[in-house]
């Protein structure tokens, strides 16, 4: 595709007006693949286009179907679609893992107007995180969930063992998270963060040293529950990121979620807990 730019402007910009059709993901995926040139040259999203030039770009990529997997629905109904997410599978697409499989390739063919390539998401597991995943199927359902997370009306509980044996059996984590400067794909406590709470309950403990615990988030923050069990020096085994210990899995299951349905009705969905947490 040829795009004359009608103005001056970032590269990125230009083409994500040009192209409404794709979400900005999916524009910065073509940067990221080297597919987008000026005057036979490769160039960055953040270069600066003067009024006339010819913008050539290889759409190509966003127009190869995403490989979609099948996963276990728990729950389902004109509104939304309620997955048993297992573990190692992403939320959505993103960068250079645009053409794996996700939950949001899965629901897309169930969402009302899809568009984008996190249609159908309101919120999100990490990767190796499983367990209950509630997906929208149209744009009000949409906005409806998303505003019961955005005013943390939402109620979710997550099932973890921990390498260590907190001191206290029941306790608060008050501490606020921010992103880690030095290693951004990573967060930490910090002073400048944004405030975090959760609420924890050990429910077993094992000779080793090890314990199962209950977590209750009173808040979303990103990486949230890996980071306050690091502070806490009880950190997820398996949680390769922040404790570099090697185990078969990350050890955190999201196990419940309770929220209200855009029909009115306040409905707790649940997920059974994985054969290996009990070995």
């Amino acid at each position: 595709m040829e795009l004359v730019a009608e103005k001056q402007g970032r590269v990125d910009k230009l083409l994500a007006e040009a192209l409404p059709q794709y979400s900005r993901a999916a524009i910065a995926k073509l940067f990221e693949t080297d597919n987008i040139m000026l005057d036979g040259k490769v160039v960055k999203p953040g270069h600066k286009v003067r009024e006339g030039a010819v913008i050539t770009a290889d759409l190509s990529p966003l127009q190869q179907e995403q490989q979609i997997v099948d996963l276990p629905i728990l729950y389902e109904d004109d509104d939304i679609v309620v997955i048993d997410k297992p573990a190692g599978i992403i939320s959505h697409a993103r960068g250079r893992y645009w053409y794996e499989p996700s939950v949001a390739s899965f629901v897309r063919a169930k969402v009302a107007n899809a568009t984008g390539d996190r249609a159908g998401i309101v919120h999100r597991l990490d990767r190796a995180t499983s367990g209950v995943m509630v997906c929208a199927k149209n744009e009000t359902a949409t906005k409806y969930l998303q505003k019961q997370f955005a005013a943390r009306s939402v109620s979710k509980t997550y099932v973890a063992i921990l390498e260590q044996t907190p001191k206290e059996p029941e306790a608060v984590i008050d501490a606020p998270i921010e992103r880690n400067p030095k290693l951004p794909s990573t967060f930490r406590v910090g002073a400048n963060g944004k405030e975090a709470q959760t609420h924890y309950i050990i429910t077993k403990t094992y000779e080793d040293g090890r314990c199962m615990v209950l977590f209750t988030p009173k808040t979303g923050r990103t990486h949230q529950l890996r980071v306050h069990a690091l502070f806490i020096g009880c950190p997820i085994v398996g949680d390769t990121l922040y404790s570099k210990k090697v185990a078969d899995r990350l050890y955190l299951h999201a196990k419940s979620i309770t929220l209200r349905l855009p029909s009115g009705e306040e409905k707790t969905f649940s997920s059974e807990l994985p054969e290996s947490f009990n070995a």
